[in-house]
């Protein structure tokens, strides 16, 4: 679960980033989060992630507590929660496998692990045949799947999606929505961050819109202005 209770975030430079925010998303929920830029939306991010801790207020992600948390436990956080960005961040040096390879092994999996644990999650994104591949030689959907799996791969309880389709045409946008909503149906919590407006009247999931650090909206009535 993730819970914000009257959560305010300021900045040295005078900037107050969240007024008072409040909201809880269950265990296995899918939540668009929206807002303009400026609005708040990447404070919320790295609270979740442990980047940054709360002013005043309290969070708490899948059973840590962020305004306490302690240095060494912050590892452990971050391993329930997987983050895909909209510039992929993908090692361009290493192929489709070795990338999601990659991030178990940064946790200290081992290689049996890695070797049965990969191939799966290249399936289920529908990279299987791409496996050598190299991200250059890969489209931008495709490059996004990989982000994805390589999220997934340490099997998180949360995923946070930080506008996924920015760099994608309208297609590859449903397609990639679609990937996150059957990776939600798994049981894996979802919470995404966009501007595209269509992709979120079009899923008709819950919205949470933030404006000016404070949330303006957050429901799934689809009627919200930012």
């Amino acid at each position: 679960m993730i819970e914000f209770n009257e959560v305010t975030k300021s900045y040295s430079v005078g900037t107050h980033a969240l007024r008072g925010v409040s909201m809880q998303i269950e265990d296995g929920e899918f939540a668009f989060l929206i807002g303009p830029s400026g609005s708040g939306k990447s404070t919320i991010i790295k609270l979740i992630t442990g980047e940054l801790e709360p002013t005043s207020g309290t969070v708490h992600v899948n059973g840590y507590s962020l305004d306490r948390i302690r240095k060494r436990e912050i590892p452990y956080l971050r391993r329930t929660v997987g983050v895909v960005f909209q510039d992929f961040r993908l090692i361009e040096t290493k192929t489709v496998y070795e990338n999601v390879a990659f991030a178990m092994r940064a946790i200290g999996a081992r290689e049996d692990e890695i070797r049965d644990r990969v191939p799966y999650i290249l399936e289920l994104v529908g990279l299987e045949n791409k496996s050598r591949r190299h991200p250059t030689e890969l489209s931008g959907g495709e490059q996004q799947r990989l982000a994805i799996a390589r999220a997934l791969v340490n099997n998180p309880s949360t995923i946070i999606a930080d506008e996924p389709t920015g760099n994608l045409d309208p297609a590859m946008s449903l397609e990639i929505m679609s990937l996150l909503q059957e990776i939600n149906n798994l049981g894996t919590t979802m919470l995404v961050v966009t501007h595209d407006r269509d992709l979120v009247e079009r899923f008709g999931k819950r919205v949470i819109a933030i404006n000016d650090g404070v949330v303006v909206h957050d429901g799934m009535d689809g009627y919200y202005r930012v």
